[in-house]
């Protein structure tokens, strides 16, 4: 077995034949003859002359080898206390029947479908159903509210809107369909129809003409087969934030995905056909897409679909109930969900209760994980703790620690070294390249990988203006950090969190691995704040661990002192406090910038996918209370 360098070596000497082997994993309709086409350069198509279908692929395959009565989705509701097996051979029925129910309405290859749903495996089979027809989908976070929502129907302007009729959280039921209808009315363009999935806890009111109900549809519906589609076709557009207001539909290609997917699963996470896999994601950020849908079952493993929360549905433990009960072998989260589970259980007492023999290992993604939490669950798991890195607009890993491949030293605070078909770079602001251990922003030579972002859906422009125009031949992260001599990234924050004090560069991912590292700070955020002498000054927000019953300015205390000694004077670190809880989006991501623009006494615009907007009342408060940093 070759080891990481050899396989990264292979791909960097000849990516065209390393990509073409790894495309023999795809069961083609027409295979392709080349891997890259690059000639509408910076427009970068993979496969271009292949056809394939990806519901084929992740689903009728594994039928058609005798594997249709393994289960191919496990949905786990803490919420309503009920489980569902569905095998690959009822996963197809359902999908060519929702298929046929959409075709018989109209719906054609290059149609968009919006898909509005909750954690169900009916959100599942709505993706899988358009890509069987060729129809592009774009799934919007169940809940989304409905000016985001008018406002990405208008962009992505599909035929028909698959939802369902509520969505469940701890102690409430949302209703959907209201936010769905008020964002029809608002949007200039109207779908053609509607289906609503009714679910028992809400049933939603129906508009007579537009919307159908699910069950009906489906039922009436004749299943239909594959469509072949180009490999260079859409199969999905994923809306993430734009700075300018506009959200950003990122494009999947249809077999560049495919193979790309299927690489990671077998080299990335050692993850093979019939073994469970769970990312405890949800199906409208991109981790639901690659990792809930499509790469386990194109991998032809058990997919978990899991409607609860970390801690609350009904504790802390409920993660590793689930990995016991259903025998998972790689459980993938936010690290934000390991530290609400650290907050409410710091000495790991739930995890204890459980087998957990079957997990090979965890791996963490979708924000920075800390040293501290990735050592606290090294410590009570007793299993590898994977940080790798990659973003919506990748699709799948830049960075991580190859467990198909071989086992790499892990160095906490580090997602490890770039797969292949990522050559990473440190560079300053004018483009030149910095020597290891040096902090800059993080850009990708192109061109970038199968499986990445091609462009933007009817913005090539913006998709040029975006990411290329900053630092000419490179794909610009958005994230700043640095490379060691071992060739490991670290990410440090996002560019804009890379603050400046007097002069000096400092990471706000710096700042805060040394307060996540006192003993009572179960989570925390380092802001950069306007200061009229030093430009900025840092602020730091720590959550408490439950029950630790000292007084929080004591603490706040020290974390200034412990900052003033890991990092220096030169942090002019002054100012920290305790919060109940940190602002996030429902993916968990820390809204930083929210929080500047309250502590600058800036306008701001209430993020639309935020978990708890009460939450920015009370970080106002504790801002307002602090002052302003001295000199």
């Amino acid at each position: 077995m070759p080891n990481y360098k050899e396989v990264y070596e292979t791909w960097r000497q000849d990516p065209e034949a390393f990509w073409m082997a790894a495309a023999e994993e795809v069961d083609w309709i027409r295979k392709p003859t080349r891997a890259l086409d690059d000639s509408e350069a910076p427009f970068y198509r993979w496969f271009a002359d292949g056809s394939c279908n990806t519901c084929w692929n992740a689903v009728d395959r594994h039928v058609a080898s005798g594997r249709g009565e393994q289960t191919a989705i496990i949905h786990d509701s803490p919420i309503t206390g009920c489980q569902t097996k569905i095998t690959y051979k009822a996963l197809k029925s359902q999908v060519a029947r929702l298929a046929g129910a959409l075709a018989a309405r109209g719906v054609v290859k290059g149609d968009r479908v919006i898909v509005y749903m909750p954690m169900v495996p009916e959100a599942l089979v709505a993706m899988l159903a358009c890509a069987r027809i060729g129809a592009v989908h774009c799934v919007v976070f169940g809940g989304f509210a409905a000016h985001e929502l008018a406002v990405r129907i208008d962009d992505a302007t599909p035929k028909s809107i698959l939802a369902g009729s509520c969505g469940l959280e701890p102690g409430r039921t949302l209703a959907y369909k209201p936010l769905l209808d008020a964002a029809i009315d608002q949007a200039k363009h109207k779908p053609d129809f509607c289906i609503v999935l009714q679910r028992p806890q809400l049933a939603a009111e129906m508009i007579e003409g537009r919307d159908l109900d699910w069950q009906e549809a489906v039922a009436a519906a004749e299943e239909v087969d594959c469509v072949p589609v180009g490999a260079a076709d859409p199969l999905y557009i994923l809306y993430t934030s734009g700075t300018t207001g506009q959200p950003k539909g990122v494009v999947r290609h249809n077999g560049g995905h495919m193979v790309a997917l299927i690489w990671s699963m077998k080299y990335l996470y050692d993850v093979g056909p019939g073994e469970v896999y769970w990312a405890a994601s949800d199906v409208g950020w991109v981790v639901g897409h690659s990792y809930i849908c499509y790469a386990p079952l194109l991998m032809g493993c058990t997919t978990v679909v899991f409607e609860g929360k970390p801690v609350g549905t009904p504790d802390a433990g409920v993660f590793w109930r689930v990995i016991e009960e259903h025998g998972i072998k790689v459980l993938f989260t936010a690290p934000t969900a390991l530290r609400a589970i650290k907050r409410d259980d710091p000495e790991g007492a739930f995890i204890r209760q459980y087998d957990l023999s079957a997990m090979q290992a965890l791996f963490l993604a979708g924000e920075r994980a800390d040293p501290d939490t990735v050592l606290w669950c090294q410590a009570h798991l007793d299993k590898p703790v994977i940080d790798h890195w990659w973003q919506t607009e990748t699709g799948w890993s830049i960075a991580a620690n190859p467990l198909g491949i071989e086992t790499l030293p892990i160095k906490p605070g580090s997602p490890a070294v770039p797969m292949p078909g990522y050559r990473i770079a440190i560079l300053d602001e004018s483009g030149r390249p910095l020597p290891p251990g040096t902090l800059g922003a993080i850009a990708i030579e192109l061109p970038l990988p199968p499986g990445t972002l091609p462009t933007l859906w009817n913005a090539a422009e913006r998709f040029k203006s975006s990411y290329l125009a900053h630092f000419p031949g490179y794909y610009e992260t958005g994230d700043a950090g640095m490379l060691d001599r071992d060739g490991y990234v670290s990410i440090m924050a996002r560019t804009d969190d890379v603050i400046n004090v007097a002069g000096h560069r400092l990471s706000t991912g710096a700042i805060e691995e040394v307060l996540a590292a006192h003993p009572d700070v179960a989570e925390c955020a380092v802001i950069g704040i306007s200061d009229s002498l030093k430009g900025q000054a840092p602020l730091g927000l720590v959550c408490l661990n439950k029950g630790c019953g000292r007084p929080e300015e004591e603490i706040a205390r020290e974390c200034v002192g412990l900052v003033r000694k890991e990092i220096g004077p030169v942090a002019a670190f002054k100012l920290c406090v305790a919060v109940e809880r940190l602002p996030k989006t429902r993916s968990g991501k820390i809204l930083r910038g929210t929080m500047v623009s309250i502590a600058d006494g800036k306008s701001y615009k209430m993020p639309a996918t935020i978990d708890d907007p009460a939450i920015l009342d009370e970080i106002a408060e504790k801002i307002a209370g602090l002052g302003q940093p001295g000199p």
